[in-house]
């Protein structure tokens, strides 16, 4: 039985990226966004978050991408949630780096607000959660 995505724990540092990619998460597919600026953020929100989903930036400062989720691995909360990385950086072995951290998959950025729900439901939906 396919569990059904509703909860997002999203960290992005970028005000206006975060802004936008919330919105669009919340209007468009009507999924409850927990947003956070920076990985210390998310690790404070995450045990209470319920997150079904972890959608994390990769290059944020002080605590980037794959910082953040080792530290959310480590939490009772989070120690198993699929994670989808939100990167500019997609090169082939980049991608590959990421899927070796536990990524379900990777988003491209800039990505198209309108088709982002979409995608993460893909995504979500070829995974089998």
């Amino acid at each position: 039985m396919i569990k059904t995505l509703a909860r997002i724990l999203y960290v992005e540092d970028e005000p206006d990226i975060r802004m936008v990619a919330q919105m669009a998460l919340e209007a468009v597919g009507g999924f409850t966004v927990i947003a956070c600026p920076s990985g210390s953020e998310a690790l404070a929100a995450a045990p209470t978050a319920q997150a079904d989903l972890l959608l994390l930036d990769v290059m944020m400062p002080g605590m980037d991408g794959p910082s953040t989720l080792k530290a959310l691995r480590a939490l009772p909360a989070t120690a198993g949630t699929p994670v989808i990385f939100m990167t500019a950086k997609v090169q082939a072995a980049e991608v590959a780096q990421y899927r070796e951290l536990g990524a379900i998959d990777v988003i491209h950025k800039p990505f198209d607000p309108m088709e982002l729900s979409a995608q993460i439901s893909r995504i979500w939906a070829q995974q089998g959660q």
